[in-house]
């Protein structure tokens, strides 16, 4: 009852914002495309100096992954990319592992497949695939983490695998129904009993698991607002949950932090892994 008074108040508050430019972070970052090409070249320049170990978790042509691999007796984290489920692929990603390599974890990086060839929901089944692969491969504990859809399918994971017991989503989408009447829902085609059914705030709480939820200062307060009300939801259920904002970063810049083994970002991802 107290989560569906909650999502009422929520639901009245955001009849007040615009909420197209809350969440259309390409408009509200138009440096991004410089952003992103950054990544593609500094993913490239890690798979050259580090070539990954593919593995294959399933039959579409986006069911692999590349594993960056120190070993068996190194701890195991994936990284899930985002892009609203509709865009870009591991090969923007591969440096998201080089902090955490830096620091003695191995870290998977898988795509999938994207919307609107498939659903939302699809994409949860295969990330959920994805993770029980490489924990077939490495009998290890996952650390799931992943930035912006990439939270929200940490946060799955977290809630639904019993070989995830902590996640460390950026950025995350945890409710999606205030996206249904935006620009993004053209390629997703949820609904809205579609939306509230894959939102894991709306979930029941992975109680004994850790959770952190973290956002950039500079990105809107939508997405501020997100991160709190999973923190405070799960919270709320018996999840260990860590609410932080990183100073002056936007949605893109929130995840720099990844490929600088020094940052407290990967401090902290050590920690979980």
């Amino acid at each position: 009852l107290r989560l569906q008074v909650a999502g009422l108040r929520l639901s009245r508050q955001q009849m007040t914002l615009d909420l197209e430019t809350e969440y259309n972070n390409r408009a509200r970052v138009p440096e991004n495309p410089g952003i992103i090409a950054g990544w593609a070249a500094d993913s490239a320049a890690y798979r050259e100096a580090k070539p990954p170990r593919l593995v294959c978790y399933g039959d579409g042509e986006r069911n692999v992954m590349d594993v960056f691999d120190l070993g068996a007796s190194a701890p195991m984290a994936m990284f899930i990319h985002g892009g609203y489920w509709q865009a870009l692929d591991k090969s923007f990603f591969s440096h998201m592992a080089s902090g955490l390599n830096a620091l003695g974890v191995s870290v998977a990086v898988p795509s999938y497949t994207l919307c609107p060839n498939v659903r939302v929901g699809d994409i949860v089944e295969e990330v959920r695939a994805a993770c029980a692969a490489l924990h077939r491969d490495r009998s290890r504990p996952i650390l799931a983490f992943g930035h912006s859809a990439g939270g929200h399918l940490s946060a799955c994971l977290l809630a639904t695998e019993a070989h995830v017991p902590s996640a460390y989503a950026i950025s995350g989408l945890f409710e999606l129904k205030p996206l249904v009447p935006t620009s993004i829902n053209g390629a997703l085609k949820m609904t809205e009993d579609e939306a509230d059914n894959l939102s894991p705030l709306l979930w029941p709480a992975p109680e004994g698991k850790l959770l952190d939820a973290v956002v950039g200062g500079a990105e809107s307060s939508e997405y501020h607002r997100q991160s709190r009300a999973i923190a405070d939801a799960w919270g709320a259920g018996g999840v260990e949950t860590r609410y932080e904002e990183i100073p002056g970063a936007n949605h893109f810049t929130v995840i720099a932090p990844l490929a600088n083994p020094d940052s407290g970002m990967c401090a902290r991802l050590k920690a979980l892994a």
